[in-house]
């Protein structure tokens, strides 16, 4: 299993109390395997998809990473998990503002020692981002942005490929063509997909879906 969560919960305060977003929460995720997660706004998804990228730490239960227990890992050991094999698609798509397209796509491969020019070309000839890759983010529509937010989390070959709203600032035509890539490519990657979504269209096109609710999976 890349991804193993086990009785997982995770207390938020609210109102000077204290309550679970995530209650007892177990699943897991196999290499090549690709789960969708849906749930209402506020339901604790893409806290969920920190977690399991050992972005965030949890309260009790366990996290495994590729058979790894999160809770035994200093700050360092998850930076350097985190550099090496889990990549993210922010919704927010977080690529730098100072570098450009073929930049942005190279940087994660090249922090965790993965660059691979002729695989990063690949992906943005795949992924229609080619004619740009010496643009600056500024010069970029919101799709273009996202999709070299995806560009980037593949170069690195992840173990674990996280994305929250990965399609959300695309058509839906687009989003769709996408989703169908992003699935290709994790193929042929053998990586494991774990997509948070709103989109019960998205969703289907995945191996599993789960649904939030409560705290719980349903």
């Amino acid at each position: 299993m890349v991804l193993k969560l086990k009785e997982v919960t995770k207390v938020i305060a609210q109102s000077d109390l204290e309550r679970p977003i995530l209650d007892q929460v177990s699943l897991s995720l196999a290499a090549g395997e690709s789960l969708a997660l849906t749930g209402e706004s506020g339901s604790g998804k893409s806290t969920l998809l920190h977690l399991a990228g050992a972005l965030d730490v949890f309260d009790s239960g366990e996290i495994y990473l590729d058979d790894q227990p999160l809770s035994d890992l200093s700050e360092a050991a998850r930076a350097e998990l985190r550099r090496t094999s889990v990549s993210v698609v922010f919704q927010q798509f977080n690529i730098i503002p100072s570098l450009d397209v073929a930049a942005n796509i190279a940087l994660h491969a090249r922090l965790g020692n993965r660059h691979d020019a002729e695989w990063e070309a690949y992906l943005a000839e795949r992924l229609g981002l080619s004619d740009l890759l010496h643009r600056f983010p500024e010069q970029l529509s919101g799709g273009q942005q996202q999709r070299v937010a995806i560009a980037r989390a593949l170069a690195l070959r992840p173990k674990l490929l996280l994305a929250d709203e990965p399609t959300g600032s695309l058509d839906e035509e687009t989003g769709q063509a996408v989703l169908a890539l992003m699935l290709e490519l994790i193929r042929e990657t053998h990586s494991a997909l774990f997509l948070v979504t709103h989109s019960p269209t998205i969703a289907s096109g995945l191996d599993r879906q789960l649904h939030l609710q409560g705290g719980r999976l349903r």
